[in-house]
């Protein structure tokens, strides 16, 4: 059972850069292939970025690529998110996920942090 605790949300102006941690407790986190989702209010939630076991492979929505970046640090069970040019579309509660290496969805997540981008 894998434990995910989100961090470093917050409030920002357009334009502005928010680092979100996820920190992972309760199982092997390199066995598990980490991402990042969002939900807005009234939407469903959507997939922001994901990222190997290894680090090594990397996935973007259209509307981040180029302003989001993600990590992990296996030595410190934890993922990231650096966003980056933040626009208030990116105004959301994101969600880190942890989902196992032959696993075909996540299958635990965070309770979510809220990121507000004002104009």
């Amino acid at each position: 059972q894998v434990q995910l605790v989100e961090s470093g949300g917050g409030s920002v102006q357009v334009g502005g850069s928010l680092r979100l941690s996820c920190a992972a407790s309760g199982g092997t986190f390199s066995l598990y292939n980490m991402g990042w989702f969002r939900q807005a209010p009234g939407k469903e939630r959507e997939f922001v970025a994901s990222i190997s076991w290894s680090g090594g492979s990397t996935a973007y929505t259209d509307s981040v690529k180029g302003r989001f970046t993600i990590s992990r640090d296996n030595a410190k069970n934890s993922v990231y998110l650096q966003m980056n040019s933040l626009k208030p579309e990116d105004t959301a509660v994101y969600y880190c996920a942890a989902r196992g290496l032959i696993a075909t969805g996540y299958a635990y997540w965070g309770q979510g942090t809220q990121v507000t981008v004002s104009s």
